[in-house]
């Protein structure tokens, strides 16, 4: 599958309160690697079908899914999709947070766009295209589209988006999460386990993460593997080499890096300015 997977600046895309918030995009093709597993999202999902057709299961269900549909997944709905052979699969993904629909015990609603199509198609071009390219303030041109895409929705008599708070459950995950980098930090931990671990999108993870702690995953990573360093600076003998190795960086470099951007100085030149206070201290008459 052929796959463009974006974050949105969340610093430019933050709506008023009460409104919806645009959180990734995602954008995907089939190809021979297409890999259809059943998994959930801690936000609602909106899959516009964009080309092609396929199979979209939620839970044990499944139906057909063809161009010009929409599928609206809530939260914490397990589900997946499939193509069919002969006519590839494409579309458009919205991770929205703040918003559910209203359906019935599956979670999950199905649309056929008609009248509303070349509009919202329009929005997600360009909302894919402002992604791409990156540029200042796409963040909330991109959050400024979402809102256009809704608004059209609303206006269907056999659809109904609600508010939905983000709710203590992100809370949980995020905090399940930290503590299990507190204890296996010495580890090859990646975003993709991160997230695979607590069974949601690692792109809404990164997000959640970083409003709850104040950084992402990684990054609190990397902070727990220095403030051991330092322990092990001042407190044994080992080599920097041996450090980086037993701490799980991936190279003597980047640990160097990652302790300098954290602590504005060497790992080396760390533990001589803190041996020499220690004797320092030592030598001072109680």
């Amino acid at each position: 599958m052929s796959t463009l997977q974006y974050v949105l600046p969340q610093e430019e895309a933050a709506p008023p309160d009460g409104r919806a918030r645009l959180l990734y995009v995602t954008y995907a093709h089939y190809s021979e690697e297409w890999n259809s597993t059943l998994h959930t999202h801690a936000c609602a999902e909106l899959f516009f079908i964009t080309g092609g057709h396929g199979v979209f299961q939620v839970r044990q269900d499944r139906f057909p899914v063809a161009i010009n549909d929409l599928v609206v997944v809530n939260a914490m709905v397990p589900h997946t999709e499939l193509s069919q052979n002969g006519s590839p699969m494409e579309y458009v993904v919205l991770g929205v947070e703040g918003r559910e629909a209203l359906t019935d015990a599956s979670g999950c609603a199905l649309l056929h766009l008609l009248g509303e199509q070349e509009a919202v198609n329009s929005c997600l071009r360009m909302i894919v295209q402002e992604l791409r390219e990156g540029q200042e303030g796409c963040g909330r041109i991109c959050q400024n589209l979402l809102e256009v895409i809704l608004t059209r929705l609303r206006r269907r008599e056999d659809f109904v988006l609600s508010e939905s708070a983000a709710g203590p459950k992100s809370s949980r995950e995020c905090d399940q999460v930290r503590r299990y980098i507190d204890n296996h930090f010495k580890e090859n931990l990646t975003l993709d386990q991160l997230a695979g671990m607590v069974h949601i999108n690692k792109y809404y993870l990164s997000h959640a993460f970083r409003r709850e702690f104040g950084d992402s995953p990684i990054s609190y990573l990397i902070t727990r593997r220095i403030q051991e360093s330092r322990f092990l600076l001042v407190e044994t003998d080992h080599t920097l080499s041996q450090i980086a190795q037993i701490l799980g960086f991936s190279s003597l470099s980047y640990f160097s890096q990652s302790f300098r951007r954290l602590e504005g100085v060497s790992p080396m030149e760390y533990r001589k300015r803190r041996r020499q206070q220690r004797g320092q201290k030592g030598g001072i008459p109680g």
